[in-house]
């Protein structure tokens, strides 16, 4: 009997060590998996949602209320509960971005199953760009250069967790009238960025691109097809594109008055079809860009860089503009656009995570503080009310507050706001 027990308590003992280095196993196998992750892998993947991250809560990204590694870190902890594994950012002279890559590998190391990865932003601009100086559209900013080489340390830091950068945003634009600089100047860094990584100063399976305007690359008007476009276009590992059917209800708006033929539909018919209608205008601007890449000759995976839907304007897209502001309209958006590129293989970094105030610091109720689909105290929009049902965010917290639903969860409240787009026949929406 004793010999017996003695051998069941040893047997015991075994099992136990051998379930711990099985875990331990394990928990190497994730880490390895994680490291193995490219861009290839990524982009294209719907098990790797992407999305716009900035966590700014004040109106202003001054030195002093940047977000702490605790704050991103309770951020990330939200979006990853929601299938987002891989977010953008858009500049590196803040110390933002390299904060939030410390927050990834630092809950990546407390927890084997968190998995994240970023696209790098880098910011450009052309000479004088936000001074009292005219902008020099012909000339590039003396601060790009600096913006690179911190870009360049960053991937090479954290090459685990960086798998995309982005040279500028929407910086070839020329409705970006501030700051936009020529194709040659994004292709010279993209080139730039390219020989590092053939000479082994940058990880090889890293992927380059710049982020901009669907015009940019050639989706729209034929004055952006250049020489310099297509060498960029041949330069870059991917496309990044941009397209806005908010923005254009108000510039472009024939696709979002309610056409004639619905004129006796419901309210609600006709907004959900003027939702249909605003996914087609994105889909086609898609198509616009990746047909144009084609014409060139060349075969290159196109993705969405940015594409949102915002929640509250007093401006253009508000109830004396296009009424296309609010969340139920936001909400459609988002489930339709993820459900079209999802089931596509198109990557979608919809803008944006949470709402930023910082955008339009001078006006509160100006739609550029409102593209989140979370606002600044972490209450869930409609679009993520499904998400709050299902326990998702089970203990987690923004500012201290639960994830909870905004308007109370109560849905007659929040449709209360919603408007009918305008008719063919009207010039401008009422109130």
């Amino acid at each position: 009997m004793k010999v017996s027990l003695k051998i069941l308590i040893v047997a015991l003992a075994l099992l136990g060590l051998n379930a711990c280095k099985e875990q331990e196993i394990q928990k190497e196998d994730k880490i390895q998996t994680k490291k193995e992750v490219t861009a290839k892998d990524i982009l294209g993947n719907p098990e790797y949602l992407a999305i716009s991250y900035g966590g700014y809560k004040d109106d202003t990204r001054d030195a002093r209320l940047q977000p702490t590694l605790r704050e991103i870190k309770e951020d990330l902890r939200i979006l990853h509960a929601i299938g987002i594994r891989v977010l953008r950012t858009y500049n590196v002279h803040f110390p933002h971005a390299s904060n939030i890559l410390a927050a990834i590998r630092q809950l990546s190391a407390e927890d084997p199953d968190f998995e994240m990865y970023v696209m790098l932003g880098a910011w450009i601009d052309c000479k004088n760009a936000w001074t009292d100086l005219a902008p020099d559209h012909e000339v590039e900013s003396e601060q790009n250069e600096g913006e690179i080489a911190r870009v360049v340390a960053l991937a090479n830091a954290y090459p685990d967790i960086v798998k995309v950068v982005a040279v500028g945003n929407e910086a070839m634009v020329k409705w970006a009238a501030s700051y936009y600089v020529q194709p040659r100047v994004i292709l010279k860094w993209v080139e730039y960025l390219q020989k590092l990584k053939a000479e082994g100063k940058l990880p090889a399976a890293l992927w380059i691109t710049s982020s901009d305007d669907f015009a940019s690359w050639g989706g729209g008007d034929k004055e952006y097809h250049t020489e310099d476009l297509k060498k960029l276009v041949e330069a870059v590992d991917f496309i990044s594109m941009h397209t806005y059917p908010y923005h254009n209800s108000h510039y472009n708006p024939e696709f979002w008055r309610v056409p004639e033929a619905e004129e006796n539909a419901s309210e609600t018919e006709k907004i959900d079809a003027a939702m249909v209608r605003a996914t087609a205008f994105a889909k086609a601007q898609y198509q616009a860009v990746s047909d144009y890449v084609k014409s060139l000759g060349f075969n290159k995976p196109v993705h969405i860089g940015e594409t949102g839907w915002a929640s509250v304007s007093n401006g253009h897209y508000g109830p004396e503009g296009s009424r296309a502001t609010d969340e139920y309209k936001q909400a459609l958006y988002y489930k339709q656009i993820r459900n079209w590129t999802n089931a596509e293989g198109i990557s979608c970094f919809f803008f944006e995570a949470f709402n930023e105030p910082w955008k339009d610091a001078a006006n509160k109720m100006g739609s550029e503080n409102h593209f989140g689909l979370f606002t600044v105290d972490g209450i869930a929009k409609y679009a993520l009310w499904d998400a709050v049902d299902q326990g998702v965010f089970q203990g987690l917290t923004r500012n201290g507050n639960p994830i909870e639903k905004t308007f109370g969860g109560n849905r007659d409240s929040l449709m209360q706001g919603v408007l009918i787009p305008p008719s063919q026949n009207e010039k401008a929406a009422a109130h």
